[in-house]
C-alpha cells in the first residue's frame, strides 16, 4: 500500500475541493492517504538551511547523474497549485499538481525537484513538457450536482464565486444592454463583488452558498439544475470545476473557445464563443471573450429547440460520468508510473 501526503492551501474552496476528490481517488486505489492543509500564514519561499542544504545536494545529483533516496515518511508528495520546498524531504517521490496560471518564479526554482507533474489537462501538458519535465495528463474530477428533481427553466446562470478571470463584469455590462434578454442570475462571493447590477434581466446575488452548511449547499444545488443555459466565462482555468458541474446537471454550458475551456467544452455538448484578446498570466493566458460573438451565441442559445437542448444535456451528462469513472484509472496510472 503506497503512503501518499497531499500537500495544499486549505482556501475552503478549489483547492480544499481539489483535495477531497483526489484524496477519494487515491483511497480507491488502495493508498494510505495523509494530509498536510497548509494555512493563509504559510509562506513557501522561506526556507530553512536543511532546505537549502538538500537542493543543493540534489542538484548535484542530479547533474551527476545520480539517482539517491534516502528513507522518507511517505511514499509519494503531491503538492497542489505551488511547489512547498519544506515539504520535499518528506516524501520518496515529489509529485506538483499545478494550476498554470499561479505557477510563479517561486515553483519554477524548485521544478528540478519535482519528480512528476501531474496535468489537469492537456494544455498543462503541453507546458510542462516544453520546461523539460517528466509529465502525464491526469485530468480530474469534480462533484456531481445533478438533482433530476427541480424543474429546468431557460434562463441562464453565472456562478462567478469568489473568482477574478471569469469575466463577471464584462458579461453583466453586456447583458445589460440586452434587456430583451431572458434574466442571467450571477452568484458572487462578496469578496469580490461591486454594487448589484440594476438592469431588470439581471438577478444579482451577492452572497456565499457553503456547500458545507446543508441548507446553503441546497440552495447551490438549486440554482445550477434550474437553470438550463450556464454562461461559464472563463478566461483561464486549470481545471474549471464550475463548467465541469455545469456539464454534470446537463446544463448547456456556453465558455470561451480556448484552453483548457474548451477540452472540457466541446461543440457536441456546449455552445463555445471566440475570443478576442489575450493577456499573459504566470505560464498561463487568459483569453476574453468577443462580446459580439457571445451576444450571438446567446441568442442562439434561446434559439434551441426542446429536442437540441435535451440532445446537449445527455451528452454533457454521459461525459461526466465517463469522465469521473476514467479518473480513478488515471489516478492509478500515474501512480505505477511515479512510484516504479
Amino acid at each position: 500500500m503506497a503512503s501518499v501526503n497531499l500537500v495544499f492551501r486549505d482556501n475552503g474552496f478549489g483547492l480544499s475541493r481539489d483535495f477531497r476528490l483526489l484524496a477519494a481517488a487515491l483511497r480507491r486505489q488502495g493508498c494510505d492517504v495523509a494530509i498536510t492543509a497548509l494555512g493563509a500564514e504559510h509562506e513557501r519561499w522561506r526556507r530553512s538551511r536543511r532546505i537549502r542544504t538538500y537542493v543543493r545536494a540534489q542538484r548535484f545529483v542530479h547533474r551527476m547523474g545520480l539517482r539517491v533516496r534516502p528513507p522518507r515518511q511517505f511514499d509519494l508528495n503531491v503538492m497542489f497549485e505551488h511547489v512547498w520546498p519544506d515539504r520535499l524531504l518528506h516524501a520518496r517521490r515529489n509529485v506538483a499538481l499545478p494550476n498554470p496560471e499561479w505557477f510563479d518564479r517561486r515553483d519554477l526554482r524548485y521544478l528540478p525537484q519535482i519528480d512528476s507533474v501531474w496535468a489537469k489537462s492537456s494544455h498543462a501538458l503541453g507546458v510542462f513538457e516544453q520546461l523539460g519535465c517528466h509529465a502525464l495528463r491526469l485530468g480530474f474530477d469534480s462533484e456531481d450536482r445533478f438533482d433530476p428533481t427541480v424543474r429546468r427553466e431557460r434562463s441562464f446562470f453565472h456562478l462567478a464565486g469568489a473568482s477574478r478571470t471569469k469575466g463577471t463584469r464584462r458579461l453583466i455590462d453586456l447583458w445589460s444592454r440586452h434587456p430583451e434578454w431572458p434574466t442571467l442570475t450571477v452568484l458572487q462571493d462578496p469578496c469580490e463583488a461591486w454594487p448589484a447590477a440594476r438592469a431588470p434581466n439581471i438577478r444579482h446575488r451577492i452572497e456565499y452558498l457553503d456547500p458545507a452548511q446543508t441548507a446553503q449547499f441546497r440552495e447551490l444545488k438549486r440554482l445550477q439544475n434550474q437553470h438550463a443555459f450556464h454562461v461559464c466565462t472563463s478566461e483561464t482555468d486549470a481545471w474549471g470545476h464550475y463548467l465541469v458541474e455545469a456539464l454534470g446537471v446537463g446544463a448547456v454550458t456556453m465558455t470561451v473557445d480556448a484552453p483548457p475551456m474548451n477540452e472540457l467544452v466541446t461543440p457536441e455538448r456546449g455552445l463555445l464563443v471566440p475570443y478576442c484578446k489575450t493577456e499573459p498570466m504566470a505560464l498561463a493566458t487568459r483569453y476574453f471573450f468577443d462580446e459580439a460573438a457571445m451576444a450571438d451565441t446567446v441568442r442562439r442559445a434561446i434559439a434551441l429547440s426542446d429536442t437540441e437542448i435535451a440532445t446537449l444535456r445527455e451528452r454533457a451528462r454521459a461525459w461526466y460520468d465517463d469522465n469521473r469513472r476514467a479518473f480513478v484509472r488515471r489516478v492509478g496510472a500515474a501512480l505505477e508510473s511515479t512510484l516504479q
